[in-house]
């Protein structure tokens, strides 16, 4: 039975730029499995199998049904043991780290950048939903929240000197070779790529090669995917 994966749906079919769904196809396609996916909008929550958290990624393997990308990647490692995302319960935990800097410190630049462009891109029946949830949550307007991008983006950039520092010494996070801690960086690389036309990276800069390395990974699947991000 092929698996399913439930991703998050834009008003275009091919347009997908969820980060956390981007985590876990990098990481089935790591594992060599073949996947189906499911979109789902922002208001179909109902459509998503259980248990759920009410948001996706969730992934359907036969009879199991595992939500959460950081659930889906160990539960794929037990499952399906070759091909390892971690390469110990070391680098498992070390990835932790990875986990929690990219959705607390590099993702909320992102956001700022991006969030008033993903609106647009949204299923209409969708708008409202992401509209007033976002608002909500930044406590003003998404117009007033992504004001200033040229200024998140120079403290995006400072953000990333860490991962900077580190492909300085070694191709990816995981070393010579790649695992899932470099996939949720990539989840959030791709975030920006795919669901927005501004580019906050600079060519020359080894953040932006190292997104080039993971885009041409496992055939270039990613990179083949439909993206909005506009280079000069």
């Amino acid at each position: 039975m092929t698996i399913q994966l439930y991703d998050l749906a834009t008003a275009d079919p091919e347009l997908r730029f969820s980060p956390y769904c981007w985590r876990v196809k990098m990481a089935l396609a790591h594992k060599g499995l073949e996947w189906e996916e499911v979109p789902v909008h922002f208001t179909e929550k109902e459509r998503l199998p259980e248990p759920n958290n009410g948001t996706v990624p969730v992934l359907v393997d036969g009879t199991t049904v595992v939500s959460d990308s950081w659930s889906i990647a160990a539960y794929l490692d037990e499952r399906y043991p070759e091909k390892p995302l971690f390469a110990c319960g070391q680098a498992r935990s070390e990835a932790l780290l990875i986990k929690f800097w990219v959705e607390r410190t590099v993702q909320p630049f992102i956001t700022r950048m991006g969030v008033g462009h993903w609106l647009p891109i949204l299923h209409d029946k969708d708008k409202a939903y992401f509209r007033e949830t976002r608002e909500k949550r930044f406590g003003m307007s998404i117009e007033q929240y992504m004001a200033s991008p040229d200024q998140t983006r120079d403290e995006f950039r400072a953000a990333l000197e860490p991962l900077r520092a580190m492909l300085a010494e070694q191709q990816y996070v995981a070393g010579s070779q790649p695992g899932y801690a470099d996939y949720i960086v990539f989840g959030a690389l791709q975030w920006m790529r795919c669901g927005s036309p501004y580019a906050p990276l600079q060519k020359d800069d080894a953040v932006f090669e190292y997104r080039e390395r993971l885009l041409d990974l496992f055939g270039g699947f990613a990179r083949r995917a439909r993206h909005r991000e506009v280079l000069s």
